[in-house]
């Protein structure tokens, strides 16, 4: 099983579901960014704040997987895993429903970074993520 670093429990509201009755596939994008917003908050950081100093870390890529639907009232787990590729942060981002675990969404999100509008590795980043590598090799 995958070792996540940061999960968010969170329940369906009945706006975020469709004619069927299940979660519109939209949403489940959302769970994901809230997720990656909320991981920030729990390292000292917001998204806000980032951007303000002129630090933007922005989707490049995404891979969706859909398992099994939620429905309105469901609870489930919005659970992160995090690596570097290059200059690329490769979100691993899967969602499962409570209580059962039964897997919902499967995602790989890679973002890259924009200094003051540039394309640029960002050093702020790396320390916020992956703190235990601060200060170098």
């Amino acid at each position: 099983m995958m070792e996540y670093l940061y999960t968010l429990t969170m329940k369906v509201r009945d706006y975020e579901c469709d004619l069927q009755g299940i979660v519109n596939n939209a949403n489940y994008q959302h769970y994901t960014e809230h997720t990656r917003h909320e991981f920030l908050r729990t390292r000292g950081v917001s998204f806000a704040d980032l951007h303000a100093r002129g630090i933007d870390a922005v989707v490049a890529r995404m891979q969706l997987q859909f398992k099994c639907p939620l429905r309105s009232g469901d609870s489930f787990e919005s659970c992160l895993a995090l690596r570097k590729e290059g200059i690329k942060y490769v979100f691993v981002q899967d969602i499962y429903r409570v209580p059962d675990r039964k897997p919902v969404f499967k995602s790989t999100v890679e973002t890259v970074c924009l200094v003051n509008g540039r394309l640029a590795p960002c050093q702020e980043l790396d320390d916020i993520f992956f703190p235990e590598e601060k200060g170098g090799e």
